[in-house]
């Protein structure tokens, strides 16, 4: 099984989008990208630590290559925002590819080469080194299939976020 960490905004958000997909066996929130060591989910929010919340996907590349959940990614967020999506603002928040070697730094490149036509203002999102991932707490796991269809923040944006998803790469989809 092959392994790709993104941060898109909110780790709710992003999770519930790549569950969706045929190829992906496992999706798990977490933190990434920052300087304190054993972070929270209260730390990482205050915006100090430098970790971004992001989501660690584990995916069958004979069922799904990098390159279509990349082509994914970009389209289910806006990566034009620099250190925010939407209401969510700062670091934590960015638009983020970690890649976990030198060939997925290259998809991540290619990725936002082939993305950037579809955006009308310039693809912000960086493509940073991987570092120690740090699962989020349990709560935050699988949170859209349980508390998050019932928080008005994940009803707002996340089902808007399923209809691209849905519209856009329906061949893709569990």
């Amino acid at each position: 099984m092959a392994e790709a960490i993104f941060a898109g905004g909110c780790f709710w958000c992003t999770e519930a989008v790549f569950k969706q997909l045929a190829g992906v066996n496992s999706v798990e929130s977490g933190y990434i990208g920052g300087s304190v060591v054993n972070p929270d989910y209260k730390l990482v929010c205050t915006g100090t630590t430098g970790h971004a919340e992001a989501i660690r996907i584990g995916f069958d590349e004979s069922v799904i290559s990098l390159a279509d959940l990349l082509d994914i990614y970009f389209a289910t967020h806006d990566p034009t925002q620099l250190n925010r999506q939407g209401n969510d603002i700062g670091t934590q928040y960015r638009s983020a590819v970690f890649p976990l070697d030198d060939a997925q730094r290259a998809e991540a490149e290619a990725a936002i080469i082939r993305a950037q036509p579809d955006w009308p203002a310039p693809i912000v999102t960086t493509i940073e080194a991987a570092t120690t991932w740090y699962p989020a707490e349990d709560y935050h796991q699988d949170y859209w299939d349980g508390e998050g269809q019932r928080n008005s923040y994940c009803l707002a944006v996340i089902p808007p976020k399923l209809a691209k998803l849905k519209k856009g790469f329906a061949e893709r989809l569990a």
